[in-house]
């Protein structure tokens, strides 16, 4: 990941977690509720598909040092 992207996932996580709190708490009425969980689940997403381009490089890496394991 790059500086920039770790940089928005770790505040789109924590906003995430948030709202995740907000929710918990029972504190806020049905419509805010709604609008909260939306903007959490697009949170999620996007969290979602930075870990999974993070897990593809990590395969990639892994992959290329069994290559160089069996050259050796």
């Amino acid at each position: 990941m790059t500086g920039k992207t770790d940089k928005d996932f770790e505040a789109s996580l924590k906003k995430l977690e948030q709202i995740v709190r907000e929710l918990e708490s029972g504190d806020t009425t049905l419509n805010e509720s709604l609008v909260r969980f939306e903007e959490g689940i697009g949170l999620y997403k996007q969290c979602r598909q930075t870990l999974e381009g993070a897990e593809k490089k990590i395969k990639i890496l892994s992959d290329s040092l069994k290559e160089i394991d069996y050259k050796e």
